[in-house]
């Protein structure tokens, strides 16, 4: 009962201070599975520094050949075995033409030629052929992308999600694949086929997509008995729908990592091909070819070897250190509390 003699005022109703407490209280912005991985591979140095020599060397191959005025199978053998020169550079220690203390370019008479990597043995611009092979290096790691995220990852999704007989023929599938060594199927399919692009191509479609098979495999296997999983059975969703729509977004952080380090594989399988001779047949240039080419005159013309190595390492070094930083960023149980 309301004591009579107590006064209502009107600032009784009045709300009450509360800057303090908003001083207190922080509010935090949500933020996306997809922002909140983009945030910590911005803060991987390594994944960074990896990310801008791919593209750098991507430029490169994209526009290195365009700016020389030789192709890569335009011959000269007036200008074979020239060292590296580039123009202003003459009086400098390197890039100045001289190689095991001759000038081959004063011997023969060439003032106004330049050559910013040098020549081969037959007169070659060892610039265009460079870039010309990081071309090869850079379609095989797309292709080496395009295999995992098609065969690979469809394949072993189907697999672990049907299970029994269909899952039990798959996999003896998979290790009578697996049991071929890669050197002799690639082997046999250039006895059928001509050396070139296209039998790299059917040998990494062959072998290629076993490792992202098997991981695709093992998460369905870990989430097809889920709660989503089973309630999207139960609503009348088909199986190819709860595979792609329901499980896939769940699992495609470990697919992009899986995918990124089968690159630098199946580069350096293209470039031990090449290596061998049962690459990219010539006049067509690949690293691997250029290192096998240089390999043979290292001892004598040592200038050779050095850019089609140096390209190859930095390009299998940037894709693995993109890997690494893709996986920390991607991997929810990296992230720190």
């Amino acid at each position: 009962m309301v004591n009579p003699t107590t006064a209502i005022e009107p600032s009784d109703f009045e709300l009450s201070n509360n800057e303090g407490r908003a001083q207190i209280d922080h509010n935090y912005s949500s933020q996306s599975y997809w922002r909140d991985a983009f945030n910590r591979f911005k803060a991987n140095k390594g994944a960074v520094f990896g990310l801008i020599v791919i593209a750098i060397i991507a430029i490169f191959a994209i526009v290195g050949p365009m700016v020389s005025d030789h192709t890569y199978k335009s011959m000269n053998i007036r200008h074979k075995s020239l060292a590296p020169r580039i123009h202003g550079f003459e009086h400098m220690p390197i890039f100045n033409g001289v190689a095991n203390g001759i000038n081959s370019y004063e011997q023969k008479g060439l003032k106004d030629v330049y050559y910013t990597f040098g020549t081969d043995t037959l007169g070659r611009d060892l610039w265009t052929r460079t870039w010309m092979g990081t071309r090869i290096s850079l379609y095989i790691a797309l292709i080496a992308v395009a295999i995992d995220m098609v065969i690979g990852m469809g394949y072993g999704l189907i697999s672990g999600y049907f299970g029994g007989k269909v899952d039990n023929i798959m996999q003896r599938f998979i290790e009578i694949l697996s049991g071929i060594p890669n050197l002799v199927i690639v082997t046999l399919l250039i006895v059928v086929l001509k050396p070139g692009l296209v039998t790299i191509t059917l040998a990494l479609m062959i072998t290629g997509w076993i490792g992202m098979s098997r991981v695709a495999r093992a998460q369905m296997l870990k989430l097809k008995e889920q709660e989503f999983v089973l309630a999207s059975r139960t609503l009348g969703a088909r199986n190819l729908a709860i595979i792609f729509k329901d499980v896939l977004p769940n699992i495609l952080g470990q697919i992009i990592i899986m995918s990124m380090f089968s690159i630098p594989s199946a580069i350096f399988t293209e470039a031990f091909l090449a290596f061998i001779g049962l690459g990219i047949p010539q006049p067509m240039a690949s690293l691997g070819s250029l290192i096998s080419e240089s390999f043979k005159s290292m001892t004598i013309y040592p200038y050779m070897i050095v850019a089609p190595v140096v390209v190859l390492a930095l390009l299998m070094l940037s894709f693995n250190l993109l890997a690494d930083g893709l996986r920390d960023a991607l991997d929810p149980k990296m992230k720190e509390m």
